[in-house]
């Protein structure tokens, strides 16, 4: 009961980030993480400080007690959530639509909207600032990988076991569009809008194809090219959006290289067609409907 009610919080909350904002993607999240895992891996917490507890939902009210005196072991990505685990338990971080984390001294003031302090002995802080309060911070006991948000989500994209074959098993039979099926968390994480129509382009393939009709040797296209986005964007920062900057505050620079995102009425790089956009399941898709059929 508990996981399908998470789930249900999260598919309604989710449904606002289309109309808003474009959220971080798992290069964005991924960028964050090697920006601050030098900082807090190994350093012993001695100081939460909450401002602002209700963010997408409530940080827990033991959460100070939980990290006192804890030390960070690990920081780790699952699809978009950081979590940073102790002896004590787990931290899980999501970054919502705007959220970011930066590595600052405790001494530096706190801005608006940041809501969360973790502050080392070594006076190093992570602040957590999210001017939309989509993020969330949450805490467990338990193995995170079984937490109600995290157990149902499909195979890491950089990881053996997302493949061709794994892709066609989940589409047969499905009429949804191939760009929709791809950013289905259930199927694959982590492929979002950005770069789900980057790959489709890579692979060639129409977005709106029906994920059924697909063939093996197309999904095997396209898992390359989904793996060969992803690397290249966490290798070069993330994408730069409106509102995320890395745990440097450096935006991203991916963004410079996208083919046919943003590029609606712009010549395709490969065959010179006009780039177009249409709108597939609420998100902008963009796609050249030369190179891609």
């Amino acid at each position: 009961k508990t996981q399908s009610y998470a789930m249900r919080l999260w598919s309604e909350n989710s449904a606002i980030f289309v109309k808003e904002s474009i959220m971080p993607e798992l290069p964005e999240v991924e960028t964050t993480r090697r920006g601050i895992i030098d900082h807090v891996q190994g350093q012993t917490v001695q100081q939460v400080i909450v401002r602002q507890p209700k963010l997408r939902w409530p940080i827990p009210k033991q959460l100070q007690q939980k990290l006192h005196n804890q030390t960070i072991r690990s920081v780790q990505r699952r699809a978009k959530y950081l979590i940073l685990s102790t002896d004590n338990g787990h931290l899980i971080m999501h970054l919502g639509m705007s959220g970011t984390l930066r590595v600052l001294t405790s001494q530096q003031a706190p801005q608006k909207h940041d809501h969360v302090d973790i502050v080392f002995s070594d006076q190093c802080c992570l602040r957590f600032n999210d001017p939309r309060r989509f993020g969330a911070v949450l805490w467990t006991d338990e193995d995170p990988l079984q937490h109600p948000l995290l157990i149902q989500l499909g195979p890491e994209p950089l990881l053996p076991e997302f493949t061709a074959a794994h892709l066609q098993y989940k589409a047969k039979g499905k009429k949804q569009a191939i760009k929709t099926f791809i950013m289905d968390n259930h199927v694959v994480v982590g492929v979002g809008n950005i770069y789900a129509s980057e790959a489709l382009f890579k692979a060639a393939i129409h977005p709106q194809r029906s994920a059924g009709d697909i063939s093996l040797e197309e999904f095997s296209r396209l898992v390359i090219t989904i793996k060969e986005t992803l690397a290249k964007a966490i290798e070069q920062g993330g994408t730069t959006l409106k509102d995320f900057v890395g745990a440097d505050n450096k935006p991203g620079y991916f963004a410079q290289h996208l083919n046919v995102y943003g590029r609606a009425g712009e010549s395709c790089y490969h065959c010179g067609h006009t780039i177009e956009s249409k709108v597939i399941n609420q998100r902008n898709s963009f796609f050249c409907p030369h190179c891609q059929h």
